[in-house]
């Protein structure tokens, strides 16, 4: 195991693109770390840089304490686990398996011995003799995976390795990650756009946008208290509800429709110019004491099995509330929402778009 330290990192392409800004993250020990975004946001160039693909511009990457600027990817003590798969097709699996430790000069003994331990360990045992072609897509994953193990590294990094296999395999997968990270505690740095996978592998989750840091912090602290607007539209399937208007005395306002909010913080009535309501499906309900939003009428309703998600327009945008599997509800329904009264969240209309916290909000969370 071993710790990751970014510090004041940038990336600067010869075309004067800047795709990574002034990055400072410290990786924990033992840390199953996931950096999440929307495409070009540097996520994968950072992981490239820690694993010496890609020479950083300024600053320092270091891995337990050493500096590896100017270290050769194969010295770093590291591996990779690619989108697509990377085996070599001439050679068997466990050829595949062993042909890292082999360039490394491991005793044969030992070669063999590590490479059953990881076959037993990812159910590949009966694959070994195959060659890629003759595998799924699920197994060629699993072998990757096992090519990664063998090597016992101080750090793995994985850069979207799931994105090629079907929805069901990719449930499966990651839940395979999941255990064993479990069972090995190493470092795990791992590179996603699918927030879903980033919310259930991460134990803590790193969000960018435009090459720069927007939020690092457990899955369950972005979701319930993100730092901006952008984190909080990112995080969360459906994304969160926004409704831009006006504050005043605790009174949100926009094009007519008035909605009081409670505990609104002094910072939040405080603050000049336009504010942003935000909500998610799960804090509109149907039968509630908080307050109501204008009867609208739902368009479509996606009928999930254990609930169901309902869309409606309110003041020209898409909203989506999330309803039990009981609810008699169907698209041409008309329902009130109503507003959880600690299920809402208040951004700054300007560029950064911080979120401002609310009175007495630990208690209420």
């Amino acid at each position: 195991m071993a710790t990751v330290s970014f510090r004041n990192v940038n990336k600067v392409y010869p075309d004067g693109f800047h795709a990574v800004h002034d990055l400072n993250l410290e990786v924990k020990e033992g840390e199953f770390l996931v950096l999440v975004g929307p495409s070009g946001c540097g996520k994968s160039t950072t992981l490239r840089m820690l694993a010496g693909l890609e020479e950083i511009s300024s600053g320092e990457i270091a891995i337990e304490d050493r500096v590896v600027n100017a270290i050769e990817p194969g010295d770093r003590d590291i591996a990779m686990v690619f989108q697509n798969y990377a085996l070599y097709p001439h050679m068997s699996v466990r050829e595949n398996l062993a042909f890292g430790l082999k360039m490394r000069r491991t005793p044969k003994q030992e070669i063999a011995e590590r490479t059953a331990e990881v076959a037993s360990t990812l159910g590949i045992e009966s694959l070994l003799d195959r060659r890629p072609r003759e595998l799924s897509g699920g197994q060629r994953q699993r072998v990757a995976l096992g090519r990664a193990i063998v090597r016992q590294p101080k750090v793995f990094l994985f850069d979207e390795p799931l994105s090629n296999l079907d929805a069901k395999l990719r449930v499966q997968m990651r839940a395979e990650i999941a255990s064993l990270h479990h069972r090995l505690k190493t470092t795990m740095v791992y590179v996603t756009h699918d927030q879903v996978e980033a919310m259930t592998l991460g134990e803590r989750i790193v969000i960018m946008n435009h090459g720069r840091i927007q939020q690092a912090a457990a899955p369950l602290e972005l979701y319930r208290r993100p730092a901006n607007r952008f984190v909080a539209g990112f995080i969360g399937s459906p994304p969160m509800n926004f409704l831009r208007g006006t504050l005043k005395d605790s009174m949100f306002q926009s094009e007519g429709m008035s909605i009081q909010l409670a505990n609104v913080s002094n910072e939040a009535l405080s603050h000049e110019g336009n504010v942003w309501l935000g909500f998610r499906a799960e804090d509109l309900v149907l039968n509630s004491d908080g307050p109501s939003l204008p009867e609208v009428e739902l368009e479509v309703v996606e009928q999930m099995g254990h609930e169901s998600i309902g869309y409606f327009t309110l003041l020209g945008e898409r909203h989506s509330i999330r309803l039990p599997a009981t609810s008699e509800v169907n698209p041409g329904s008309r329902i009130v929402p109503r507003l959880r009264p600690a299920g809402w969240h208040l951004f700054a209309d300007d560029e950064e778009g911080c979120r401002f916290a609310r009175e007495n909000e630990t208690a209420q969370v």
